[in-house]
Order: C-alpha cells, then sequence, then structure tokens
C-alpha cells in the first residue's frame, strides 16, 4: 500500500511541476505545452495518477484497481498540497498567479465547474489511451494544451493551485470534489460507451 501512495505522490509532484511551469508562463500557449511534461512523464514512469487510473476501472474494477486508485488519489492530494504550499512561499509570483485563477474559479456555478471536468476527464482518456495503444506521446502534446486552453478543470492541478493560492474555505473543498466527479464521470464515458457497444479498450 505505501508504494502505492508513493507512485501517487510521485505523479502529484509531477503535476504541481506542470502547474508551476503553466503558472509561470506570460504566454498562456507556452504554459499549457510545457505542462505536458507532466502527463508524460507520469506516462513514461507508471505513476499513479487519478484521472488515468479512473478511465480504466469499467474495464477492470475488482479491488487491486480499487485499492491502487484510491491510494494514488491520496498520494496526489498530499503531494499536490505540500508543492502548491512549498512554490507560494519559493515563488511569491506563483502563489499571486494561483490566486487570482482560483478566486476565478470559484466565481463559477457548480455545474459549469462540472461541465469542464468532464471534457477534461474525456481529453486524459484519451491521451492516456493513445501512449497506451499506440506508444506515442502524440496524444498528450496535443490533448493537454486542449484541456487547458479551453478552460476545462482537472482535479490534481486544481490541487495545486488552490494550495499556490493559498485559499482555504469550504467552497475550495467543494469544488475540488466537483471537478473529481466531472473528471470521473469524463473519464470513464468513452471506456463505458465502448463496452457497451461492444469494443474491447484494452
Amino acid at each position: 500500500m505505501l508504494k502505492k501512495v508513493i507512485n501517487g505522490i510521485f505523479a502529484g509532484i509531477l503535476i504541481s511541476i506542470g502547474g508551476a511551469v503553466f503558472l509561470s508562463c506570460d504566454n498562456k500557449y507556452v504554459g499549457a505545452v510545457l505542462f505536458s511534461v507532466a502527463l508524460l512523464c507520469i506516462c513514461y514512469q507508471g505513476y499513479s495518477l487519478y484521472t488515468g487510473k479512473i478511465c480504466y476501472i469499467p474495464q477492470k474494477h475488482g479491488k487491486e484497481e480499487f485499492s491502487v486508485l484510491f491510494t494514488g488519489l491520496l498520494g496526489n492530494v498530499l503531494s499536490t498540497t505540500v508543492c502548491g504550499y512549498s512554490l507560494r512561499y519559493a515563488i511569491p509570483k506563483i502563489g499571486e498567479v494561483a490566486l487570482s485563477s482560483c478566486t476565478a474559479k470559484l466565481e463559477q456555478n457548480n455545474f459549469q465547474t462540472f461541465l469542464r471536468a468532464v471534457f477534461c476527464g474525456i481529453l486524459i482518456f484519451l491521451a492516456v489511451d493513445i501512449f497506451k495503444k499506440y506508444k506515442t506521446p502524440l496524444g498528450i502534446l496535443f490533448c493537454i494544451p486542449v484541456f487547458i486552453l479551453s478552460g476545462f478543470e482537472h482535479s490534481v492541478a486544481d490541487m495545486f493551485y488552490f494550495a499556490a493560492s493559498g485559499i482555504v474555505s469550504l467552497k475550495a473543498f467543494l469544488f475540488i470534489w466537483i471537478v473529481i466527479l466531472g473528471n470521473t464521470v469524463g473519464g470513464m464515458l468513452i471506456p463505458s460507451l465502448s463496452l457497451i457497444g461492444g469494443k474491447d479498450n484494452d
């Protein structure tokens, strides 16, 4: 179990690095592309990112898969929180930009947030599945910038952003859980529909 949590911690650290470079770039297009380094490294290293793992629950949903999913999520939460507060202190500009971004996020209504998270989940599934099936990073290099520039919500990245922003509130906590729910629905959407249609995504 400890190894599973550590794999989640590593994934959270990488997402935090991706989030940090995005917040640090004056050009949002460059920042969105550079964020891709996070998922690239996670996929090549085999680390445990919730939004990548949840996509395969429709096909494989035994005790082991759920164990990896939730221990990984715990690791994601721990590391993004520590990294967020650490980088807020080390690089104040990151904290300032994160505060502005997260304040705007909290102005969305819950259904807007949920829908943004669903579409992010769809793109994360495509990015990871293309990587797994075709051994190419192209899905990651295109899908990640697309979800960022579209304004879609990624739960683990948002954990980092809110920690870096310094915002601690019930509304922020609820926001993260809505994004997790949306990413879950979006991530499982194509695999679930493919199973219903008789197409195997393994």
